[in-house]
């Protein structure tokens, strides 16, 4: 893990997954320069300076995107709005629910993002997957070499990404190269559902992961038997709940495991376990709709996979990074030890050797996305040669 900040493991971590979503160096240098005292304070004014130094950086790649297509470089242009639309998602990500501006930030970085994958020609499509009387969002990106359906893995959030996020960390493109199409989701919870339509995060994942197999099963590029679902972080909650309740989903493999999260809050209560993002209580009484913290832990009594995991009759693949300093290591084991009936289970743990030993593995995708890519491209018939 690269550590700039060594006492604000938050920010550290957010540094870490802008740097796998393609962040430059000395760009990282020159934004997190000036906040090394700022590190130190309380979150609402550490935030606010990194918010500051974070998107200062993006309205600059934003000038020189602007040079670009006045001189007919759509390209250039293209890829530097999506690193500036990396910078905003960042910043965004650490502000409390509710700071001034956090809404409209978010909004120009989806603007900005989905322009820049627009401009710089890539075959990412944004797509709407009807959700009762609402709708939830996601990005679909097809397959490379196949003619007919794809099979195609659905990809899920965790606790506060969002699918701009987990799109560009890489797993849509290694999958692709693979013969796999990607739809990620903005499920309950996460990302604009949560931001701009107020869907909360709901324990039973299958009410709303049937409503996406229910989508694809429309598209007439998509093999309906060949639908397979990964979850990250939390995800590893929903992924592995939505597959044991959804006998449409094919397989299914989860990014780090989140077998307890109950367990998980009822030790951060305590002080265990480092937290992902600042302000980390009114952010979980957001994502899940609760009013107090008490409110909010009687929800997260539902958040377990125990009792569950015997239903799951397809291939599942179990990850988790060795030092995960948010989940431990044995809800890996538990997640898989319970996958009885699966056809074919298997547990992976990324060490020092194969990279990737953080939690869901931010400290080292490439290596660990790609191994999962390469599990899934055999299970869904892709190709990994």
């Amino acid at each position: 893990m690269f550590r700039f900040f060594p006492t604000n493991y938050p920010w550290d971590l957010s540094v870490n997954l802008s740097i796998e979503m393609g962040a430059k160096m000395g760009e990282i240098q020159e934004m997190c320069g000036p906040l090394v005292e700022a590190a130190k304070a309380r979150d609402a004014e550490g935030t606010a300076a990194f918010r500051q130094t974070w998107v200062t950086m993006a309205d600059k790649l934003l000038d020189l995107a602007q040079e670009d297509l006045e001189g007919g470089r759509n390209i250039s242009a293209g890829e530097k709005m999506v690193r500036a639309a990396n910078y905003m998602m960042t910043a965004e990500r650490l502000l409390a629910h509710g700071s001034d501006g956090r809404v409209a930030l978010y909004e120009r970085m989806q603007t900005t993002f989905y322009e820049g994958l627009k401009l710089s020609g890539s075959k990412a499509e944004k797509v709407i997957i009807p959700y009762g009387e609402s709708h939830l969002e996601g990005i679909f990106y097809p397959a490379q070499g196949v003619s007919g359906q794809q099979p195609v893995l659905v990809q899920l959030n965790g606790l506060d990404s969002i699918k701009e996020m987990k799109f560009l960390v890489g797993m849509p493109e290694w999958l692709a190269k693979r013969g796999i199409a990607s739809l990620v989701v903005d499920q309950p919870g996460t990302g604009d559902a949560l931001r701009l339509r107020n869907l909360t995060a709901r324990h039973d994942s299958e009410h709303w992961a049937s409503k996406i197999v229910d989508y694809l099963e429309t598209r007439d590029d998509v093999d309906p038997k060949r639908i397979g679902c990964e979850g990250v972080s939390l995800g590893g909650y929903y992924c592995p709940r939505a597959v044991a309740f959804e006998p449409r989903f094919a397989m299914g493999v989860v990014w780090g495991a989140n077998h307890d999260w109950r367990d998980v809050q009822k030790r951060r209560k305590e002080a265990e376990g480092d937290f992902p993002v600042p302000h980390y209580w009114s952010h979980v009484r957001w994502v899940f709709g609760a009013e107090t913290d008490e409110e909010f832990m009687e929800k997260a009594e539902n958040m377990h996979l125990h009792g569950i995991l015997d239903r799951i009759k397809v291939p599942f693949l179990v990850t988790h990074g060795k030092h995960d300093s948010q989940i431990p290591l044995k809800w890996a084991h538990e997640t898989y030890d319970q996958l009885v009936n699966s056809p074919k289970r298997e547990l992976k743990i990324f060490d020092e050797r194969t990279g990737g030993v953080q939690h869901s593995s931010f400290d080292n995708s490439a290596n660990a996305g790609t191994y999962i890519a390469d599990w899934v491209a055999e299970v869904l018939g892709g190709r990994v040669a």
